[in-house]
């Protein structure tokens, strides 16, 4: 089978990158939800969970799952253990992610497809090297500021402060897009689709 192609989709906080990975899906390309899969390890990897233990104590297992309140209270404000943390987490998304390739790529062989590239979704990829090589290309999905706050006010009834402390943890676009080998704007103004589809036949 020819190499499939990954193409990394991120953007900050309220920029719509999930919004417009799940065009991509509908459009029939295979998409990697790093956030929810992280979640979903959390609960059924046993070498993560094990090493999560021994790291933060045993008591962060609770009934064989990951007691996400636990690990929180015990990493906030401490920087170093979060980078620990992140440098378990991280090699297990990537594990994860070429298992769930390879699986996308042959149920889509047996149904007589090859997908051109699936895509990998993450809000870090382009601030971790150790991330950004899963990627052949990463696409920026951008959005002005004050509607990135509009969305996620709404979306997680938010206040402002902490939308934009939230904005102020993450790279800005300038940092990303000079990484970054295509953007979006998914500003409500411009039109996703057209953006989309010159991607698409860029990554062609």
């Amino acid at each position: 089978m020819e190499k499939v192609l990954t193409l990394g989709i991120t953007g900050g906080i309220g920029s719509g990158k999930s919004y417009v990975s799940r065009i991509f899906s509908k459009l029939g390309y295979p998409v990697y939800f790093s956030d929810d899969r992280a979640k979903f390890l959390y609960d059924t990897d046993d070498v993560l969970l094990q090493q999560m233990a021994s790291l933060l104590g045993e008591d962060i297992i609770v009934g064989g799952r990951l007691c996400r309140k636990t690990v929180a209270s015990r990493i906030f404000g401490n920087v170093e253990l979060l980078r620990q943390v992140e440098a378990l987490v991280h090699p297990a998304v990537l594990r994860d992610f070429q298992k769930w390739k390879c699986e996308e790529c042959n149920r889509l062989a047996a149904i007589g497809r090859s997908p051109e590239f699936v895509l990998f979704e993450s809000a870090i990829i382009l601030e971790t090297p150790f991330v950004r090589g899963c990627a052949d290309k990463v696409v920026n999905v951008q959005a002005p500021y004050e509607l990135r706050i509009e969305r996620v006010m709404r979306r997680d009834n938010a206040t402002r402060e902490m939308v934009e402390a939230r904005i102020a943890r993450q790279w800005n676009d300038g940092r990303r897009n000079a990484l970054a080998d295509f953007i979006i704007f998914a500003d409500s103004r411009r039109a996703l689709l057209p953006q989309i589809a010159s991607i698409i036949e860029k990554m062609r």
